[in-house]
């Protein structure tokens, strides 16, 4: 525990306090390559605890975190906008319809939302049509 101290308390601050950070913007525009090349592993430390608490955080599946914000990525991709019609009278009892876009059975679910569910953390499911009788 003794180093662990040690590295917080007296190396640490050592070593940011001997790093050549200019007090004015005109500064950076002065510092000489061994200065840039000091300040090269803090930089490059906080932008990766920057980038690990941004992922960490970032809901899954929002535009900019990685996922594509597409809900459809296969289905007719050639048209412009997807439309199924399904007459009621085809219907016999009732049609499971997929909502998730994933179905190989488009438009009819195949259970592909469990695994969309399962990897994004959403909670999509079927539209279950039920004739009355």
């Amino acid at each position: 525990m003794q180093p662990l101290a040690r590295l917080v308390k007296v190396s640490l601050p050592e070593y940011l306090a001997n790093l050549p950070i200019p007090d004015t913007v005109g500064g950076w525009f002065r510092l000489g390559i061994k200065e840039w090349a000091a300040l090269v592993p803090p930089t490059a430390l906080l932008a990766g605890v920057t980038y690990m608490s941004y992922k960490a955080f970032c809901p899954r599946g929002q535009q900019g975190c990685g996922r594509s914000s597409k809900v459809n990525l296969k289905v007719l991709k050639s048209n412009a906008k997807v439309v199924d019609t399904i007459d009621v009278e085809d219907i016999s009892e009732k049609a499971v319809l997929c909502r998730c876009w994933r179905s190989k059975n488009w438009p009819y679910c195949d259970g592909s939302h469990n695994d969309h569910n399962k990897e994004t953390g959403d909670n999509v499911g079927p539209l279950i049509v039920k004739k009355e009788k």
